[in-house]
């Protein structure tokens, strides 16, 4: 509120010294208080203090006046000064804020591959160098194994290096002849297993089961004329270049936005949704199954286990109790990792065990499976039950068939609005 005359009560503003001077200028001189001893006082009208003269009254008065305007300005002052803090605070805050977005930006750019880091070359030889001055690798194996990257590289071919053949076949024989605990178990159709390498370590399972499934499909006539292009196995950076000629055909626009329309000479992870453009622009008819939310106990999903149950029992009913079908492996996803699943197994208490190949087991760990083991101890390296797969989410792709070019179109302009069956 603006400040008050002391004489007369009215409210002065930023004036008060001018009113004072004009309105009441004559109660400054008047006389006070006679003491006795010829000496006048003066009484001040704003804190009573009194005075012998009138002069020492007058700049008395005058400091209460300035006073007065001091704490008013001071006032506005201290209100613009606390409104220059907090608007310097604010934009403090929000510099910092974006700061750290950018750095989980990065971080999150990093981790998926997509931080303009190079790709599957530049790694590969990175590592290898590594390896070399680590005193691991001899310096002609490092050349030798650069020039047959690189052909390999050129021609699109995957090198087989890190290739494991036979495992089912083997898996066939042991079953047939031991696992007195299996009642029945149902297999998939040859496939061969892929482990990542020095090139693609810690980004590229997604590729490499990719590699697995497709090493299946070529050896099944039915998918021979979608893959007369594709007679075999492509290598990492020509998978990325296939994905990538899916989305320019229409597959998936809004994740191959999310890439920026590139993989190619990148560490981009893939997951389903890649798997499935790049299955559907061969013509191979897949599904995405969505197992969004645990169906089970303690975060289970006991809903998964008896999709793929029912996905290699149908069509192979019987009493044997190995059952080799014709049925491709599946694409297996969850956050962070995918694996590729050959098989299930059912106990005789019931209980269902899926068979995975994972791209992070080396070739010498899968070659022991190829040796006849009677207590199945190599095993575990494929076994999986239904509490060992807890995570919050799975997604699997499951092939059946082949595409007409009609139905493939028809998919094509759907992808665009891509969405999984998601399992209740």
């Amino acid at each position: 509120a603006p400040p008050e005359c002391p004489f007369c009560g009215e409210a002065a503003g930023r004036e008060l010294e001018e009113h004072v001077r004009e309105r009441h200028g004559h109660l400054l001189g008047a006389p006070g208080t006679d003491t006795g001893n010829d000496e006048q006082l003066y009484e001040c009208p704003m804190c009573s203090l009194t005075c012998t003269d009138i002069q020492i009254l007058q700049e008395h008065v005058d400091l209460h006046l300035e006073e007065h305007s001091f704490s008013e300005g001071g006032n506005i002052r201290d209100l613009e000064l606390a409104r220059q803090l907090q608007t310097e605070e604010d934009k403090w805050q929000r510099s910092e804020d974006e700061k750290r977005e950018r750095e989980e930006f990065k971080k999150l750019q990093k981790q998926y591959g997509l931080d303009n880091s190079g790709g599957y070359k530049q790694q590969f030889l990175k590592n290898m160098e590594r390896e070399v001055d680590r005193g691991r690798m001899h310096p002609f194996e490092y050349h030798k194994r650069k020039a047959d990257m690189m052909e390999s590289l050129a021609f699109g071919i995957d090198d087989g290096k890190t290739k494991t053949s036979g495992v089912i076949e083997a898996l066939c024989k042991y079953y047939q002849n031991e696992s007195k605990d299996v009642k029945r178990v149902w297999l998939s159709a040859g496939v061969d297993h892929f482990h990542s390498s020095l090139g693609d370590r810690g980004w590229g399972c997604g590729y490499r089961n990719f590699q697995m499934l497709l090493s299946s499909l070529l050896q099944n006539s039915l998918y021979r004329d979608c893959l007369r292009d594709t007679t075999l196995i492509p290598s990492i950076p020509k998978i990325q270049s296939m994905i990538e000629d899916a989305w320019r055909e229409g597959f998936d626009p809004q994740g191959a936005s999310h890439f920026n329309n590139r993989l190619h000479g990148s560490k981009a992870w893939i997951g389903a949704c890649e798997i499935y453009s790049l299955l559907t622009s061969l013509r191979i008819k897949c599904q995405i199954i969505d197992f969004h939310k645990p169906t089970g106990a303690m975060g289970t999903h006991p809903r998964l286990f008896e999709w793929i149950l029912h996905y290699y029992s149908t069509d192979n009913e019987g009493d044997t109790k190995v059952r080799c079908t014709s049925k491709p492996p599946i694409y297996l996803q969850h956050q962070g990792h995918s694996r590729t699943v050959v098989g299930i197994e059912e106990k005789k208490n019931k209980s269902l065990c899926l068979l995975l190949f994972d791209p992070g087991c080396s070739s010498q760990e899968m070659q022991k499976l190829l040796k006849q083991n009677s207590d199945g101890t190599n095993l575990k390296l494929l076994r999986k039950f239904v509490g060992s797969l807890k995570e919050k989410q799975y997604q699997i792709v499951a092939v059946d068939g082949v595409l007409s070019l009609e139905e493939k179109a028809a998919r094509c302009r759907a992808s665009q609005v891509l969405t999984s069956e998601k399992i209740p």
